[in-house]
């Protein structure tokens, strides 16, 4: 397309590229507008469509397929100095000690420690039986018994283990032997139990029996 650069060449390049009717929208599966809903495209139109221009050459033109990631990442890697350098701070003596440091890390790792292993329950079996409400269960009459007694009782508080930051016990869930193994044997790994009434999991908060 052409433009008169001396006046508005962009708003020009934008004039002439809606009169060519090209629809630009294409975002990963749209295939410019084409994927979009027909119902959406018939009440809004493939006006609405246009203003999303697509560049017409260089390594932003979607409409080519020819080398454009390749090209990015020649052109990147080559305004970093990336064959041996990582970032705008690294040179080669930085890049140096890190591979040398991974390298005696893949030598010296059949050596390390080995973390204990966290019994992760099959997916069935995170899922708890909900005995009572979760507000009653929590606000309820509690008390605190040990890990080891606490199969079989109504839990009275969350326990969120962290990693994943999921909770896997909620209050009013009757707690099972899985999901205690799950959070003792991840405890002692590594996980966090920041929301538990005893973040060491010697004991756990549940319903007081009447």
């Amino acid at each position: 397309m052409s433009a008169d650069h001396s006046r508005a060449p962009v708003l020009e390049a934008l004039e002439e590229y809606h009169r060519h009717g090209r629809l630009g929208f294409t975002p990963p599966g749209h295939k410019q507008a084409r994927g979009a809903d027909p119902a959406a495209r018939e009440v809004l139109g493939d006006a609405v469509f246009l203003g999303d221009v697509l560049a017409s050459g260089g390594l932003d033109d979607r409409l080519t397929r020819g080398r454009v990631l390749e090209r990015a990442q020649e052109l990147m890697a080559d305004a970093v100095h990336a064959e041996h350098t990582f970032t705008h701070g690294d040179d080669r003596e930085t890049t140096g000690e890190l591979l040398s440091a991974l390298r005696d890390l893949a030598r010296a790792a059949r050596d390390l420690p080995r973390t204990p292993e966290v019994e992760v329950p099959v997916p069935g079996e995170l899922r708890m039986e909900q005995a009572l409400l979760p507000r009653d269960a929590f606000f309820g009459p509690a008390e605190d018994v040990p890990l080891s007694e606490a199969a079989g009782r109504v839990a009275a508080e969350m326990i969120t283990p962290y990693p994943p930051g999921i909770p896997a016990v909620l209050p009013g869930e009757r707690l099972t032997g899985p999901v205690l193994r799950y959070l003792r044997t991840g405890h002692d790994a590594g996980m966090n139990l920041p929301d538990a009434s005893d973040p060491g999991l010697n004991t756990v908060r549940v319903v007081a029996r009447t």
